[in-house]
């Protein structure tokens, strides 16, 4: 998501007193948010609430968006620390790639029909529920550079990390990735058979 003027003229016209724009704002990045929130919670009932949180927060602390990042940066900023508070208050136990509810997930995302009675093999469908059983920081790399298009930098600076590392972190999360999809992909091989 690139920075427009549109967001610029936006923050001003609400910060002069024009709230109702915000929701222009929502609108235009709450698909992202949503989208990060769900890789860190695994739950939509959780990401709801974290977007939800995460628009409050950008609200109340808009005045303070100094401009020297987009803003998409600043808030995924605030959907980061808006989630590990929440991850954190909530105390989840981490998801292991053999866990029955997992497995289940996967079958719900995975076993549509087409009209014509072939199974359809929905390449999203698999890449979203790999990137759902990685680490949480390895899924929010992976969604920040590929799906927010963002730059190592802007990653490391949401992140509060170096780029460098960034980028470490992200070629490790495109190999537990892989690994991953190979598992997803050859068990839906298996099916076929």
């Amino acid at each position: 998501m690139e920075q427009t003027n549109t967001d610029l003229i936006l923050i001003a016209m609400i910060l002069n007193g024009q709230t109702d724009q915000y929701s222009l704002l929502v609108k235009r990045h709450q698909r992202f948010v949503f989208t990060l929130a769900l890789r860190f919670a695994k739950n939509r009932e959780d990401a709801e609430e974290i977007a939800q949180d995460c628009f409050i927060k950008a609200y109340k602390a808009l005045g303070t968006f100094k401009q020297t990042s987009k803003f998409s940066t600043w808030l995924y900023t605030i959907t980061y620390t808006t989630a590990m508070t929440f991850l954190r208050k909530k105390r989840l136990d981490t998801l292991s790639i053999n866990d029955d509810e997992t497995f289940l997930q996967l079958e719900n995302h995975t076993s549509g029909f087409m009209a014509n009675g072939y199974e359809k093999i929905d390449s999203y469908k698999f890449l979203n529920e790999a990137i759902t059983q990685l680490a949480t920081d390895d899924a929010a790399i992976i969604t920040l550079f590929y799906q927010g298009e963002q730059s190592l930098e802007e990653i490391g600076v949401t992140l509060g990390m170096a780029p460098n590392t960034i980028k470490v972190k992200l070629h490790r999360a495109r190999q537990r990735l892989k690994e991953k999809l190979q598992y997803l992909l050859k068990d839906e091989v298996k099916e076929l058979l």
